[in-house]
């Protein structure tokens, strides 16, 4: 068959990409047509994402996409997940989105619970209760009475925003919408109880669509000016890590494994047909997402790279030039072994700081540990760290699922760091499987070719993207040095083995 082309767009917290993915009936190829970098924007106390400049650069990427390949079949949006915005009744924006680091969300978390318990939070949402997600941002608003409350009728996910000034069609996609702790996830239906005892309408929330669905095609003005016809838009699991986890190319579904979807965040788990809401579960501080087809992922949300790239944009100011991860992961390996560990956890480094290098000096001085002072030590520190919380989550995960793992996939753009990854192997004692980097991208195509009728299940989608990925595989080595400083570890942030 002729090669077939659906256009992906990702958005992550940090950067966008618009994608051109073309399928032969066998592989697909990806041609990265349009990338931009983006973050949030502190105006008047508060930190926000520009929709509109979003929305700019989708059209950005939409235009560079359809001149180079004008047989476009689809489009799909992705993107981070917790953060929504309103429209009012006239169907006009009511505000920018508010970031899901705001500081004002995360001091006021506590107060929810004062509504709903937390422990009856996570079930009846089965999700975990981490003050990251959508429900706690909606409760600030609520607590001050803000605009959006007070204006908006209708609550959109960043994609499902993105796809109404697309196509005009209000609806939430189910896999975001999970990212609110709004939804009944064993019925995959909105828990409306929730936002009565927050004294909320329910009607702000909208028909629920699930990945694979499509729906519509683009608006008539956006038509006419880039001159096409009415082109299709699909609802891929418009949450990114949802889409991540569909296009992961599982090489030995034999085994007991996991996966960390490694970015800004890491979200680690596994895949499962049901929502898991036990005792340990909500003890360990995993929870339940949903992923296509009605199944399910059991995570845990890690703070990851965002702390590297903080200290990165401190380094390339510091140093007045552009400095490669090659250079930092390097400098951390000439480093030698780490004399002190943070908790990438601690709210402190999940703030956006001018000197977060700085930060993490004084962190460990605090602690009483031994101060990283070159690039290269501030470096080994976080991604020694960085592991060894891989690894305490991993052992948690292992005890909730009652599996011993034996194979963990490691997807995005972290799966390129050859060095973390032979580390998160060696630590865990676990065979380790990277790539590919474009996995979420590849999850998006997934639902658009299943929409297409191109496959029938994720199963297919998952068989084109191992047939189409270059992966690299990672044995433990020596584990020794690594058993020796994660009880020092355990020890220093008082965490139970």
């Amino acid at each position: 068959m002729s090669e077939k082309n659906y256009l992906v767009f990702d958005f992550g917290a940090s950067n966008g990409r618009a994608i051109v993915a073309s399928f032969d009936g066998e592989k697909a190829t990806t041609d990265v047509v349009h990338r931009f970098e983006h973050g949030p924007v502190y105006v008047t106390g508060t930190l926000y994402w520009d929709i509109l400049y979003l929305f700019s650069e989708l059209m950005n990427g939409l235009q560079a996409s359809l001149s180079q390949y004008p047989d476009i079949r689809s489009l799909a949006i992705d993107t981070w997940g917790c953060d929504f915005g309103f429209i009012d009744e006239n169907g006009k924006l009511v505000a920018n989105p508010v970031t899901y680091r705001d500081k004002n969300r995360i001091s006021r978390s506590s107060l929810l619970y004062e509504v709903i318990p937390q422990r009856e939070l996570f079930e009846l949402s089965a999700g975990a209760t981490s003050e990251i997600m959508g429900i706690f941002q909606l409760f600030s608003f609520q607590y001050d009475n803000s605009l959006e409350i007070r204006s908006g009728r209708r609550m959109l996910m960043i994609p499902d925003l993105l796809n109404y000034f697309l196509t005009g069609r209000i609806y939430n996609e189910y896999t975001n919408a999970t990212m609110t702790l709004l939804c009944d996830q064993y019925n995959r239906t909105w828990e409306r109880r929730i936002l009565e005892r927050m004294g909320i309408s329910p009607s702000i929330l909208n028909e629920l669509i699930m990945p694979g669905d499509k729906i519509g095609v683009i608006q008539e003005d956006i038509r006419e000016q880039f001159g096409v016809g009415p082109l299709s838009v699909v609802a891929p699991a418009t949450h990114d890590t949802a889409s991540a986890v569909a296009g992961i190319p599982v090489t030995d579904s034999r085994k007991h494994w996991a996966f960390i979807s490694l970015g800004t965040w890491a979200i680690m788990g596994l895949e499962t047909l049901k929502p898991v809401v036990t005792d340990a579960v909500f003890a360990s501080g995993y929870g339940n997402n949903a992923i296509p087809e009605g199944r399910n992922m059991l995570v845990k949300y890690i703070a990851a790279l965002w702390i590297i790239q903080q200290c990165r944009s401190r380094w390339r100011n510091e140093y007045q030039r552009n400095l490669s991860w090659d250079e930092i992961v390097t400098a951390s390996e000439n480093a030698g072994p780490s004399k002190a560990y943070i908790d990438v956890d601690d709210p402190l480094f999940g703030q956006p700081q001018v000197d977060m290098p700085g930060i993490i000096q004084e962190y460990c001085q605090q602690k009483g540990q031994e101060i990283p002072n070159s690039m290269g030590e501030v470096a080994r520190c976080f991604y020694e760290s960085l592991v060894l919380k891989f690894r305490y989550n991993l052992e948690l995960l292992e005890k909730i699922s009652n599996k011993s793992l034996e194979l963990l996939h490691i997807v995005g753009g972290g799966s390129q760091n050859k060095t973390l990854c032979q580390w998160i192997a060696d630590a865990t004692g676990i065979s380790v499987v990277a790539g590919p980097a474009e996995t979420t991208s590849m999850g998006n195509l997934i639902m658009q070719l299943k929409a297409d009728g191109e496959i029938r299940n994720l199963e297919e989608g998952r068989e084109i993207v191992l047939r189409s990925s270059s992966i690299e595989q990672y044995e433990p080595g020596d584990k020794g040095y690594w058993d020796d400083v994660y009880e020092k570890y355990l020890r220093l942030f008082s965490f139970s083995s």
